[in-house]
């Protein structure tokens, strides 16, 4: 038997891997209506108040947000307001210097409970209390 044999099946031709070679590139996403799906069946709400208690919760964090205050989610993480200051910056097809504004941005750092989950290194809770 040739090497060549050893990745055929019965029929002589090539054996289909096991998994695909490179993994997918679709990403779930999660939606507001996701959340709010999540909040009517783990707690029996109506899907109205579900819908209301997800915008009322989102609206609370942006506004918080804009208002140039800290968001800390215990066990989640916390988002941030950073002040980048102005730069020098280039367009990458003509190579001309452009300036960049000064800029609030929005950053997020994961608690360690949640990068634990995320390494395997802790059990994510089943359930929501």
């Amino acid at each position: 038997m040739s090497d060549d044999s050893d990745n055929n099946n019965d029929n002589g031709k090539p054996a289909t891997p096991a998994r695909p070679l490179l993994p997918s590139i679709e990403t779930p996403t999660l939606t507001k209506a996701d959340l709010a799906e999540l909040l009517f069946d783990k707690l029996g709400l109506n899907k109205r108040e579900s819908k209301d208690m997800v915008e009322a919760y989102f609206d609370i964090v942006h506004s918080t947000l804009v208002r140039g205050d800290d968001v800390k989610l215990s066990g989640f993480g916390n988002f941030n307001i950073r002040r980048k200051a102005p730069r020098p910056g280039r367009n990458p097809r003509t190579g001309e210097e452009i300036p960049i504004k000064a800029r609030n941005v929005v950053t997020f750092h994961a608690s360690h409970k949640l990068k634990g989950q995320v390494q395997g290194d802790t059990a994510a809770e089943e359930d929501f209390e």
